[in-house]
């Protein structure tokens, strides 16, 4: 008898009902949109540490010294700079030093002589140690001339011809996505990127000074050998080294890992007043509805319902509108977030990665769950009071409190 009273309850009114749930369906979507775009910041931090990948990055003094560095490293704007080739030799001697490879920076521009602006990123495969084990999750094959990877983000596929300075080069594979800068950058190995070096001072967009393409790099990264300190190595190489500088990975993203903590805790007190506040309303809608019912409370209770019956009965109607809501305000997180975390990386300068499908199905189904427990813990309340309810009372038009 309940669980159809239940049911035609909430369908006879259903203004009543699509109130609560909306009350129930926004619970869910902060609690879900919180969780999702705090998770996906903190996955884009441990995507970018893992694809910097090194103890030490060495790299021109002035690249440092400009910002250029981290502007190019945390928020992906397309640049360059560059050094004499020699360093490399120097740093490969200097004790301590263990796995090291060099990379070279191209940006490219947005005209007529090139596709896109991008990023493009020079690595050699036989030293590297960073790019490498990513790209063997989606190319297994050896990176030729005049062939390039494409980041996640791109509008560029296999077997596509890009065109940079007036050379063209065939995409080989794209990548898997890591919610960073690296998404939107082009990928090559040494020779091409020399090449495509060469194909834009002969271009003269950019001012690249009197460099030879062919004797330089743009940085250096260096893995501590086993049993070395990593800053000592840094401090040796910065004393010993001249126009460099050495700088630590981990420092490199200590202000975004510092950012990304006050984001934290900010939209956790954010979600935690949300919830106290949308509790406290469901209580008091609750409570509201069961007075303006007593009547038809007092009427099943002459037809035999017992206390626990009317009890039950609010609860199960709390159940089907707080599972109603919450599935709605996950749909709606999840959308939201999908639609719009790219954005909030972009305007926030912080790299941003959702979780795989797992992830997402187990955070939605702690919220739902969530959600409908708060539901509950409402409707208890209403639950409560109605079973003090005096039939007779009631039925006199009185307050009906027992």
């Amino acid at each position: 008898m309940t669980e159809s009273l239940s049911f035609k309850n909430l369908t006879k009114r259903p203004g009543r009902a699509l109130a609560l749930a909306l009350l129930c369906a926004f619970l869910c979507f902060a609690a879900l949109a919180g969780s999702l775009f705090v998770t996906g910041l903190r996955q884009g931090l441990s995507s970018l540490e893992t694809r910097l990948g090194a103890d030490i990055m060495v790299v021109p003094y002035e690249a440092t010294s400009k910002s250029r560095l981290s502007d190019m490293i945390l928020q992906g704007n397309p640049g360059y700079f560059y050094m004499d080739s020699a360093v490399m030799d120097k740093l490969r001697s200097m004790e301590g030093v263990g796995e090291i490879s060099a990379q070279f920076f191209l940006a490219t521009a947005s005209s007529s002589c090139c596709s896109a602006a991008v990023q493009i990123i020079g690595f050699d495969p036989a030293t590297d140690f960073t790019i490498q084990p990513w790209v063997k999750h989606s190319y297994q094959g050896e990176l030729g001339n005049m062939q390039v990877l494409v980041g996640n983000d791109l509008n560029a596929f296999p077997g596509d011809v890009l065109t940079f300075y007036g050379s063209d080069v065939t995409v080989a594979a794209k990548l898997d996505r890591t919610g960073t800068y690296l998404d939107t950058a082009v990928y090559a190995n040494p020779e091409t990127i020399r090449t495509l070096i060469a194909q834009a001072m002969e271009k003269k967009i950019y001012d690249f000074g009197d460099i030879d393409p062919y004797e330089v790099v743009s940085c250096v990264l260096i893995n501590a050998a086993d049993g070395y300190v990593t800053e000592d190595v840094l401090n040796e190489i910065n004393i010993h080294v001249r126009k460099v500088e050495a700088v630590q990975t981990s420092a490199l993203l200590s202000d975004v890992s510092s950012k990304l903590t006050g984001l934290s805790s900010l939209i956790g007190w954010l979600i935690a007043a949300i919830w106290i506040l949308a509790i406290g309303i469901l209580i008091l809608a609750f409570v509201m509805i069961s007075n303006e019912r007593k009547k038809e409370f007092a009427v099943l209770r002459t037809l035999g319902a017992s206390r626990g019956k009317l009890a039950g009965l609010i609860m199960k109607e709390s159940l089907l509108v707080s599972c109603f809501g919450s599935l709605l305000g996950a749909a709606l997180a999840l959308l939201a977030v999908w639609l719009f975390g790219g954005a909030a990386e972009n305007a926030m300068g912080l790299p941003f990665l959702l979780p795989k499908a797992g992830g997402l199905i187990l955070l939605s189904a702690v919220s739902i769950a969530a959600t409908i427990l708060a539901g509950s813990l409402a409707a208890a309340v209403s639950a409560f009071r109605i079973s003090g309810i005096d039939t007779a009372f009631i039925l006199r038009g009185d307050d009906g409190r027992s």
